[in-house]
């Protein structure tokens, strides 16, 4: 019984670590894909960023298409779960409206979307990362699109209101796009003042 428990007290730090080495690489490989690009971002940039051997990146994942999908998935569950973290009482609610729109229009215009993005662009022409990224897309937009209804507090069965939920997140995409070539902050003020007030007069 006492080696058992050994055993097991050893394994607990060794799964910690090994937790721990798989998210500094989807952390690093975010990065990566954010700064560099998908042509400068490979699996040795990667693992050297973040602290650890090509091989052990290989041993979480074998391929370079495994490791930046699940970078990007990673950091768009967290972000999603972040943005149901500021309004933990919205779900079924209506809420501040304005606040939320700022709050997702922040979703789009940050280092995911950056990232995400470069991601696409390389789906484009790498046949192994097509269909990957476009079931990722899919995902994210879904769970994004549920956090909206969930946060603006609105009846999805109503007519218009789908259409102008994912009205809204078309629009960060939008001004996501725009942040890529310039700092786009003080026009986003206006544009987020201006869609809460549409918003509050189509949702009612």
């Amino acid at each position: 019984m006492g080696t058992l428990n050994t055993t097991r007290a050893a394994k607990a730090p060794q799964q910690e670590r090994s937790r721990a080495t798989r998210r500094g690489l989807l952390e690093a490989a975010l990065a990566c894909l954010a700064e560099h690009g998908w042509a400068g971002s490979t699996v040795a940039v990667v693992a050297e960023r973040a602290g650890v051997s090509r091989g052990a990146a290989q041993h979480h994942f074998p391929t370079r298409e495994d490791l930046f999908t699940a970078a990007v998935e990673h950091v768009a569950e967290e972000r999603s779960q972040a943005l149901r973290d500021l309004f933990p009482a919205a779900a079924g609610a209506a809420t501040d409206r304005r606040a939320v729109v700022a709050a997702i229009v922040d979703l789009y215009t940050g280092p995911l979307f950056r990232a995400a993005l470069h991601l696409w662009v390389a789906a484009t022409s790498e046949d192994q990362l097509r269909t990957r990224v476009t079931e990722l897309e899919a995902r994210v937009g879904r769970e994004c699109h549920r956090t909206a209804v969930d946060l603006l507090g609105v009846d999805e069965s109503l007519p218009g209101v789908r259409e102008t939920v994912q009205g809204l997140l078309d629009m960060a995409r939008g001004l996501g796009l725009a942040t890529l070539l310039s700092d786009d902050s003080p026009r986003r003020e206006r544009v987020v003042d201006q869609w809460a007030g549409l918003l509050d007069e189509a949702l009612g």
